[in-house]
């Protein structure tokens, strides 16, 4: 299975040039404590499976965490149940843009 790959780079314009994307960050807490993406939503990586009913089919999501390997696989256990997934290589170790703290 092919899981669609975005660069942080890539992201950052994306996000800069007003496209609308659906972004989670799927960290723990005290993780996102440290500062989260602003147009992200925190949906922690164990909270996936109940929280899946929230999402829809016809959207594609973004999926960023620490260093991309806990997105990659929230993407691809998402890809396996229909939804439409890509994961942000290097995570957050590599997000150069602007963060805030989680409210």
């Amino acid at each position: 299975m092919k899981i669609n790959e975005i660069s942080t780079a890539a992201l950052e314009e994306k996000l800069k040039a007003g496209e609308e994307l659906y972004l989670i960050d799927v960290r723990e807490d005290e993780e996102v404590a440290e500062g989260m993406i602003p147009q992200a939503v925190h949906i922690r990586m164990g909270d996936i499976p109940e929280k899946m009913d929230a999402l829809d089919k016809d959207k594609e999501y973004v999926f960023i965490c620490r260093s991309g390997k806990r997105s990659m696989n929230v993407c691809m256990y998402l890809h396996e149940q229909g939804f439409r997934t890509v994961n942000v290589e290097g995570g957050m170790l590599e997000w150069e843009g602007e963060t805030k703290p989680k409210k």
